[in-house]
C-alpha cells in the first residue's frame, strides 16, 4: 500500500471542520430545490455509466417539506451504525467495515440522504470495501444474507465509484491501533519477566484482571510433564 503521506486520502479527502458543514448545507439547500421544483429529491441514477438525472415531476406533492440540516446529520449516524450491524452479522474484518464507512462519508460530502437513497448506498459501500481489501462477497450473496434486492447495490456501484473519483485506497486507524497494543503487550511482558517476585505478585494483584493473565499467556506456554514409556 502507498505511504500515507503521498496519498490522494491526505492529498484531497482531509477537510476542516467548516469546510464539511458548507458541503453538507449545500447539498441540503440543493435537495430542497429539487423538491420545490420537481415535488421529490430522489434523483435517476444512470446503472452503467453513473450518470445522475433530474427526477419526474411529481403532482400533489406541494405539502412535502425536506430533511434539515440536523435531520440529515442524524440519518447519515443511523446508517452508518448500520454499515457496522451488516459487517458484524457477515463477520468482516475491521478494515472492511472501516472502509465502507469512509465510502459512505466521503459519498454524503457531495450528496444529500434526499437525493440517494442511504440504505442502497450503505450496501454498495459494503460491497465495494469488500472488493477494494480483497474479500470479495458477491452482490447476490450481500442481498441475500441481508434480505435486500441485490440489483441495487450494482444500479449504485458507478455512481458510487465517480464520486468517490476513484480514490479507492483509504487509511483506517485499525493497523495503527493493533501495533500500538502490540508493543504495549511487550512492554507489559518484559517488565513483568525482568521484575523481582515481589513485584510481580503485586503487578498481578493490581491488574487482577484478565489483562494481565491474558497477555502473560501469549508469551509462556506452560510446560506439560512427559512420561516416559
Amino acid at each position: 500500500m502507498a505511504d500515507f503521506r503521498t496519498s490522494s486520502h491526505r492529498e484531497r479527502w482531509i477537510f476542516q471542520p467548516h469546510d464539511l458543514t458548507e458541503r453538507w448545507a449545500a447539498a441540503n439547500q440543493r435537495a430542497a430545490e429539487t423538491l420545490a421544483q420537481y415535488g421529490t429529491t430522489r434523483l435517476k441514477v444512470g446503472p452503467l455509466d453513473g450518470s445522475v438525472h433530474s427526477p419526474d415531476h411529481v403532482e400533489g406533492s406541494s405539502d412535502v417539506k425536506p430533511l434539515s440540516y440536523e435531520e440529515e446529520q442524524l440519518t447519515r449516524v443511523f446508517y452508518e451504525q448500520k454499515i457496522q450491524e451488516v459487517c458484524a452479522a457477515f463477520k468482516f474484518p475491521h478494515k472492511i467495515q472501516a472502509t465502507a464507512i469512509i465510502y459512505f462519508k466521503r459519498f454524503y460530502l457531495q450528496w444529500s440522504v434526499m437525493e440517494h437513497h442511504p440504505k442502497h448506498i450503505m450496501l454498495t459501500c459494503v460491497y465495494t470495501s469488500c472488493k477494494v481489501e480483497e474479500n470479495h462477497v458477491s452482490a447476490e450473496e450481500l442481498g441475500k444474507g441481508i434480505q435486500q434486492d441485490h440489483q441495487i447495490i450494482l444500479d449504485n456501484e458507478m455512481i458510487l465509484l465517480k464520486t468517490l473519483d476513484f480514490d479507492l485506497i483509504v487509511y483506517a486507524p485499525y493497523r495503527s491501533i493493533e501495533g500500538f497494543v502490540d508493543d504495549l503487550e511487550v512492554s507489559f511482558m518484559y517488565s513483568f519477566c525482568t521484575a523481582n517476585h515481589e513485584v510481580q505478585i503485586l503487578i498481578l494483584l493490581c491488574f487482577r484482571s484478565s489483562m494481565a493473565f491474558t497477555v502473560i499467556s501469549k508469551f509462556i506456554t506452560p510446560s506439560v510433564p512427559t512420561s516416559k514409556l
